[in-house]
């Protein structure tokens, strides 16, 4: 069976043939949605060959933890989501014998190469766009299942649905709907039975946020009277003549009809109009929607925006192994502990964001920046940064740069643009790479998205540098 990304095939292909010549494989796999989800596809797809494996997780993957890996003697080693980054130090423990390394990644590959390598870059395909470390890790998947037979479980197709969470998850479908590769993996999530692509509203929470919760803390659109007001999003539902409570309690957007949801979408593009929001972002109040059928209707799982979010939770509080149990399956215990996560991780957001506010951000040239120091985990400053945009006093039209300490000697920094700033030519893995490199620290990620470690104290230079390559890429 013809594989989603034929560019990728051959690569996929040889990178499979590696792994089950392999006389021990390490999967090694980042902590974030992306992450967790691209282990547990390679792990999925691993087992189902008859591979043994074990894995571990990395918060970043810089020498000593490349150090680490080598030392514990694996044969071979699957790097997910992470590693084309790393490759010049990877490749230095290849050439000394350590482990062959196989890499599932989509970030900008460093320059040194390696045989094993499978990167959609490497084939003119947009890592930050078109396909996730999920996505590849789906297309190894893929390649593995091609010597055993073509049902869609042994094919792994059904490994699909958390390919797409993963991409989400991402942030890959910022534009209301995944593209490109990602778009061809989605067509065979549908096709093999787990997944449904549809059209519905563009809010977080649908599955398991009571109605006026979910207007209320919607942030894709901000609609006058309704969002962020909490008596004003009940007024707006209790003014519909629906009858939106079940034995008193608000009914969930996955409770109501499809009468009753148009109702309800068509009021509030209406409401928006009227208060004067721009037609252009009314348009957002509708979006693509990726439902994963085997998952319990109402529940964070059943909608890959949730389901990235839950994972998101787990990764951030160094539990990575509760975020792979979840989506190898585990619906007991370590569903519950998730949910206990994102709870502690909502609040720590809403704190985080308050502070932003409270605290405000420092505007430089080309760019705005605040240090949460020790007031915001370095885990989800990133996060908080990105919710901040476009609130009071927090520019859209610049990047956002964002500080919180790792410990006594290293800064955290993370930044976030838009779509539309990443159209005018910014570029925040190069700004991260080369800002950082200047201070004596290290950095990359995504065009639109983008990370970097530097040393503590170094935070006005990197600023400095920062402004200076981000005033270049937009002119």
């Amino acid at each position: 069976m013809a594989g989603p990304v034929p560019d990728l095939d051959e690569t996929a292909r040889a990178c499979a043939a590696r792994l089950r010549a392999a006389e021990s494989v390490l999967l090694a796999s980042h902590i974030d949605a992306d992450g967790l989800t691209s282990a547990a596809i390679a792990a999925t797809a691993l087992e189902r060959a008859d591979i043994p494996f074990e894995t571990v997780f990395k918060k970043q993957l810089d020498d000593a933890e490349i150090a680490s890996i080598a030392a514990r003697e694996y044969d071979t080693v699957l790097f997910t989501d992470f590693g084309s980054g790393q490759l010049d130090a990877i490749a230095s423990h290849e050439a000394a014998g350590d482990f062959t390394p196989v890499i599932a990644d989509h970030h900008q590959p460093a320059e040194a190469e390696t045989e094993y390598h499978l990167n959609p870059l490497l084939v003119g395909i947009d890592g930050a766009s078109e396909l996730s470390g999920a996505g590849a890790s789906y297309v190894l998947a893929r390649a593995l299942a091609e010597e055993q037979d073509t049902t869609p479980d042994t094919a792994n197709r059904d490994l699909a649905a958390l390919a797409v969470v993963g991409a989400v998850g991402d942030m890959q479908a910022t534009g209301g709907e995944l593209v490109g590769t990602n778009a061809r993996i989605v067509a065979e999530g549908v096709e093999a039975g787990v997944l449904e692509e549809g059209t519905d509203l563009a809010f977080y929470g649908k599955q398991t946020r009571p109605l006026p919760k979910l207007l209320e803390y919607a942030s894709e659109v901000q609609i006058p009277g309704v969002s962020n007001d909490e008596s004003g999003a009940i007024q707006f539902l209790d003014g519909l003549g629906l009858d939106l409570r079940a034995e008193g309690d608000w009914r969930r957007w996955v409770d109501l009809t499809d009468a009753e949801r148009q109702t309800v979408a068509s009021a509030l593009v209406q409401r928006a109009l009227e208060r004067g929001v721009p037609a252009e972002k009314v348009d957002g109040l509708v979006g693509t929607t990726y439902t994963l059928l085997d998952e319990e209707s109402g529940t964070e799982l059943r909608d890959a925006s949730e389901f990235s979010t839950l994972l998101n939770a787990t990764a951030r509080y160094e539990r990575a192994d509760v975020g792979l149990a979840v989506c190898l399956g585990d619906r007991t215990d370590a569903l519950e502990r998730a949910r206990r996560l994102l709870q502690n991780h909502r609040r720590n957001l809403s704190e985080g964001l308050e502070r932003v506010k409270a605290e405000g951000v420092t505007r430089e040239d080309h760019l705005q920046w605040f240090d949460a120091g020790d007031e915001i985990r370095e885990t989800i400053v990133g996060i908080v940064a990105g919710m901040a945009v476009g609130t009071e006093g927090v520019d859209s039209n610049v990047p956002i740069v964002a500080f919180a300490r790792k410990n006594d000697e290293e800064t955290k920094v993370s930044a976030r643009g838009t779509g539309r700033l990443v159209g005018q030519g910014l570029d925040l893995s190069v700004v991260m790479g080369e800002a950082s490199a200047a201070v004596g620290g290290g950095g990359g990620g995504h065009d639109v998205a983008a990370g970097a470690t530097i040393p503590a104290g170094r935070e006005q230079e990197f600023i400095a540098e920062a402004d200076a390559i981000v005033g270049e890429q937009l002119g």
